[in-house]
């Protein structure tokens, strides 16, 4: 049976980071998930996941939160069942987004940070944002679901420099086809 596929059906974004050095501020990164109906799949995001917050049908979940990078392994998990996901939603965009407290933030003044993406055991992608070393925020990762109802992931990290609030109106223009 070649060519015969199911999709993406249930991935988990994780990220992590080393804490700051003594005498520092913590840093605190977020995952941040966006969804897009099929009516407006580049236009503003029908819901956000983020800290405190999941999706009213329980499709994605943030399953860990730190704001602090401390702690072994991924310091944050987000879990998203796409074939679960009403038939209403084309798109889901992932980013992560470095908090703004004290001072301006990015990539380049976090210690250690990696992100990683699967299904099951599979690893779909995996990154350590050395592409986008100025960006205080970006986008991980694209699923799409085409036209015979399944998703498909479309990897890529794309940066941003924007404030956590403005990033999550901006963060699913990014991949316009």
């Amino acid at each position: 049976m070649t060519g015969f596929s199911k999709g993406i059906r249930k991935v988990e974004v994780a990220l992590q980071w080393d804490p700051s050095p003594g005498g520092r501020p913590p840093t605190d990164l977020d995952i941040v998930a966006a969804t897009f109906t099929a009516g407006d799949a580049y236009g503003a995001p029908a819901y956000l996941v983020h800290f405190d917050s999941r999706s009213p049908d329980g499709t994605i979940i943030l399953n860990r939160d730190s704001t602090d990078g401390k702690g072994f392994g991924w310091d944050e998990v987000m879990t998203l069942e796409l074939e679960r996901l009403h038939e209403r939603y084309a798109r889901v965009v992932v980013g992560v987004v470095i908090q703004q407290r004290s001072d301006h933030r990015t990539f380049a003044d976090v210690l250690n940070p990696a992100m990683r993406i699967r299904e099951g055991y599979t690893v779909l992608a995996e990154d350590d944002f050395g592409a986008v070393p100025g960006a205080s925020a970006a986008t991980i990762a694209e699923f799409v679901r085409d036209g015979s109802g399944e998703w498909t992931f479309r990897p890529g990290v794309h940066g941003f420099d924007e404030d956590p609030a403005t990033f999550t109106r901006v963060m699913g223009r990014s991949h316009r086809p």
